[in-house]
């Protein structure tokens, strides 16, 4: 099935240009206009999804031209657009930036060729005014492969100032589509990893989405971005779906999440099938908190959520239930116990040591994580998850799982990574290929067990990671989607696997 979603990709000249201001501006402002926006990210960041889904009310999805291979990037794409009136794809780092060393592959450039999608070029305008033209030149000019469709000029500073440099732009044949005015930063704080997810600061988050959406809808001309975006050429190829992945019938629908938590609500186009995907507000789950009715058989799958574990792709979950499992999110700041009948456990990414006195508090949890390991569960555990799973984070005890302390450091571990399973594990086959990602502040000592998850060659060769039992825990963030069976072989385990909480 092709797709002719409309779409723009939101791009610019590097960092730090307000790439992730206009673009969730731009998706909530359609969606204010009553258009039902697909929110999109290039690369493997987790943090600006959140802000996405809370702008559009639809999960947030990454497209990774290297986590899930190329060929994948279109049919995932139009899996998360489906049923959309328009899709707002955010770029990442510069245009042409990509993975070190590997020329275009994963740069926004590239995904937007991908995609057949034009590009929307965000220029920091604030020290700068003929310069622009020749700026934004090179980069209509770079590849003629990428369309560049028009520039939003950010950080204006008057009416003069927009005067030049719409003057000075004339000429270079790329369309002004919006002047942002150089204002207050909007309230998105960072920390040591980027932005502070949506999760920490629900009230103060749907304030600064709200402003983006006021301030792109009063400085762009969104009739002209939507025209643009109707421009797309149509997507050739399947759509991607969980199920045909696994090779299992599909699993029932679950509920659409909203962001807060509320009720689910009802679509507004019924006619138009929704992706039943978890919103990342509440966690990377696909389910409420209370139990279903699960199918006959199927293994329910506790899934770490809440404000400490906000990593995950929205695919893990659909897997997970394409393969046969009940997906059930459990918060480890809030909740003293699994949920009644466990098999598995996935703990993937987020911010432990930012919680890390109130996940030790939990001891309740702690001690039933503990207990389901060492009984022989399948439990993966990504990032996050590997530093609660350890003896220790920053001198606190935490589940004791993996013999191995953790804690924060100075710097910054960051970058793609393409590994060799070096162990039998729940996950993978020893000898398995997988490209993952490293993005952390924190040090693992050891930093591998006796049979370590992975074995990588850049930056430097090493092992890392622990697998013991039905653990698998690592550093290593994947994206399941480029692997299918890595979430059918773990379902299978949960299947055979006796031990139980609860």
């Amino acid at each position: 099935m092709s797709s002719s979603v409309p779409r723009l990709v939101i791009a610019a000249p590097s960092s730090g240009s307000g790439k992730t201001t206009v673009a969730t501006g731009l998706m909530a402002a359609f969606a204010s206009r009553g258009l039902a926006v697909s929110p999109h990210k290039v690369g493997p960041d987790y943090i600006d999804p959140g802000y996405h889904a809370l702008a559009t009310g639809r999960v947030g999805r990454n497209l990774d031209a290297y986590l899930c291979g190329e060929e994948l990037v279109a049919p995932l794409f139009a899996h998360g657009a489906r049923g959309c009136d328009l899709a707002v794809v955010e770029g990442v780092m510069g245009l042409f930036d990509g993975a070190a060393g590997e020329g275009e592959l994963a740069s926004t450039a590239h995904v937007a060729k991908l995609l057949r999608a034009p590009v929307v070029l965000v220029v920091d305008a604030s020290s700068q005014s003929r310069s622009v033209a020749a700026l934004v030149h090179g980069f209509a000019s770079w590849d003629p492969e990428v369309r560049i469709g028009g520039v939003i000029l950010n950080k204006v500073g008057s009416e003069r100032h927009e005067g030049m440099l719409r003057e000075a732009l004339d000429a270079s044949g790329v369309p002004v589509l919006g002047v942002l005015r150089r204002v207050e930063q909007v309230g998105t704080p960072s920390r040591h990893l980027g932005l502070v997810p949506v999760a920490e600061r629900r009230g103060e988050a749907v304030a600064a989405v709200a402003a983006m959406g006021s301030q792109v809808r009063e400085g762009c001309d969104l009739d002209a971005l939507f025209a643009l975006a109707r421009g797309a050429g149509a997507l050739p190829g399947d759509t991607w779906d969980a199920a045909e992945a696994v090779g299992v019938s599909p699993p029932p629908p679950l509920p659409v999440p909203v962001p807060g938590g509320a009720a689910p609500r009802p679509p507004n186009r019924p006619e138009r099938p929704r992706p039943q995907t978890p919103d990342g507000l509440d966690g990377p789950g696909t389910a409420s908190k209370e139990p279903q009715a699960r199918p006959p058989g199927a293994p329910r799958v506790a899934v770490a959520g809440g404000a400490a574990f906000t990593f995950s792709y929205a695919e893990h979950a659909e897997l997970l239930a394409a393969a046969g499992a009940e997906v059930v999110v459990f918060d480890p700041l809030r909740d003293e116990e699994l949920p009644e009948g466990t098999r598995g456990l996935v703990i993937g990414g987020g911010f432990p040591e930012v919680y890390a006195p109130e996940l030790s508090a939990n001891e309740p949890l702690r001690k039933a994580v503990a207990s389901l390991a060492e009984r022989g569960a399948p439990v993966a555990a990504e990032c996050a998850g590997l530093l609660y799973l350890s003896r220790e984070l920053d001198g606190l005890p935490m589940c004791g799982v993996i013999d191995a302390k953790a804690r924060m450091d100075e710097r910054l571990t960051l970058g793609y990574r393409d590994a060799v399973a070096v162990s039998d594990s729940v996950l993978a086959e020893a000898g398995s290929r997988m490209r993952g990602h490293e993005f952390h502040r924190t040090v693992v000592e050891p930093g591998a067990g006796v049979a370590p998850a992975w074995g990588v060659r850049v930056p430097v060769r090493r092992v890392e990671g622990f697998v013991q039992q039905g653990v698998h825990a690592s550093y290593l963030h994947t994206h399941w989607a480029s692997a299918p069976g890595v979430a059918r072989r773990f379902v299978e385990r949960c299947v055979g696997s006796w031990a139980t909480a609860g």
